[in-house]
């Protein structure tokens, strides 16, 4: 992969936490977390992130139990990063979120007061978790 953006994904049904990272750096930053209206994902301001920040790939968490199984919203997941790709013709990656919003919240600290900011974080962990296991 040519080193660029790429965009990362904290999928949740309500809530999806949204960072930006580059692929010549390995590193990421949280971005922002929108909210799902109807249990639809914000498709515009979706759209409007991509276009704005113009990456050349996206990677979706999948949610995984510590037992190693997919989660109950595994599926929703998978659904939202072939939505993702087909919308927006972008190469989504899958990336292994567990205990990526518990790592999230333990770096926050305090600062952790809002989900939003959590899930924003969240997002960036598991970024750099695919960015880390490219290089």
């Amino acid at each position: 992969m040519a080193s660029g953006t790429l965009i990362g994904f904290d999928f949740g049904p309500r809530k999806i936490g949204v960072a930006i990272g580059q692929t010549i750096t390995a590193t990421a930053a949280p971005l922002t977390t929108l909210r799902s209206h109807d249990d639809r994902p914000d498709w515009p301001r979706i759209e409007a992130l991509i276009r704005e920040w113009q990456p050349e790939a996206a990677v979706v968490g999948l949610p995984f139990n510590m037992d190693d199984t997919e989660t109950a919203i595994a599926p929703l997941a998978r659904r939202f990063a072939r939505q993702i790709q087909g919308r927006f013709g972008l190469p989504v990656h899958l990336v292994d979120e567990r205990l990526t919003t518990l790592a999230a919240r333990q770096i926050l600290g305090r600062k952790a007061t809002s989900r939003e900011v959590v899930d924003a974080m969240a997002a960036k962990l598991l970024l750099e978790t695919w960015l880390s296991e490219r290089h």
